[in-house]
């Protein structure tokens, strides 16, 4: 049993504080941004043309990659999860340093700002996000351990050895269930996908890495809420589902929608 005494500030000036969890965001982002790019060397390297995905596209487009995923991640966390709170206590929703964020409504977000970047430069939409599904896993890794870090998300009541006893948990020890999400939703996550994209090819079938990653990503996260505490103030629905789960219910039925049009079209 481990008791979780970690600090989510990781230095404090007095008038600023630098936490974790932003440190996490910017490490997945300029990671994955390099990541992408080198997806790109790669893939010209072999001819395949991107027609207009540039190197200097994918910096421009970091912009639109950023206000999707924090804009979309907090909004997502304040409807699905905790609206009532913040229809309460709106000006809380600015607060993101102190965690709340949502994967399916970053996935909302960063949908939405490869749509209207794609429009913009006139490129195709698969061929952005084909790229940013095999480089997303990284983040997913980061903001996991960051969400360990702060306590939060933490599992259901557990006797394993690597349970963790979490201040916000009570007094009993639990899975840490962010670690199962950072090993599953971020190191097997990226491994799996990439695997499919260079080794299978996949990435020069246009939609097919990012249907893989919708349904890959909906299987680890639903494994991973068998573990993982429901939110007090939402349960669970039907007795079982949490809203996570629910979520991820959505996310695979688009995911194997989109490969039944691919391979409808072809």
């Amino acid at each position: 049993m481990i008791v979780h005494n970690f600090d989510p500030v990781l230095i404090d000036f007095g008038f600023l504080q630098i936490r974790w969890y932003s440190i996490a965001y910017i490490l997945g982002i300029i990671l994955g941004w390099l990541y992408a790019i080198k997806i790109i060397k790669i893939n010209k390297k072999k001819n395949y043309n991107y027609h207009g995905l540039e190197e200097k596209t994918l910096d421009d487009f970091i912009v639109y990659l950023i206000l999707g995923v924090i804009i979309g991640g907090r909004l997502g966390y304040v409807i699905f999860y905790n609206f009532g709170y913040y229809l309460t206590y709106p000006y809380e929703i600015v607060k993101i340093w102190q965690g709340g964020m949502s994967f399916h409504g970053g996935l909302i977000g960063v949908v939405t700002a490869i749509f209207i970047f794609s429009m913009v430069r006139k490129i195709s939409f698969f061929k952005v996000s084909d790229i940013i599904s095999c480089v997303a896993p990284i983040g997913l890794f980061f903001g996991r351990m960051a969400n360990f870090i702060n306590g939060e998300l933490y599992g259901k009541a557990s006797n394993l050895p690597w349970s963790v006893v979490f201040p916000a948990g009570g007094d009993f020890p639990r899975h840490p269930s962010q670690i199962y999400e950072a090993i599953l939703e971020g190191l097997v996550l990226f491994f799996v996908i990439n695997f499919f994209a260079f080794k299978k090819n996949l990435i020069t079938k246009h939609g097919y890495t990012s249907a893989l990653f919708l349904i890959y990503y909906s299987l680890f996260r639903l494994f991973s809420e068998f573990f993982r505490e429901a939110d007090n103030h939402i349960g669970y629905f039907f007795s079982y589902f949490s809203t996570g789960s629910l979520l991820s219910l959505i996310t695979l039925f688009f995911g194997f929608m989109i490969i039944f049009i691919i391979r409808k079209n072809e």
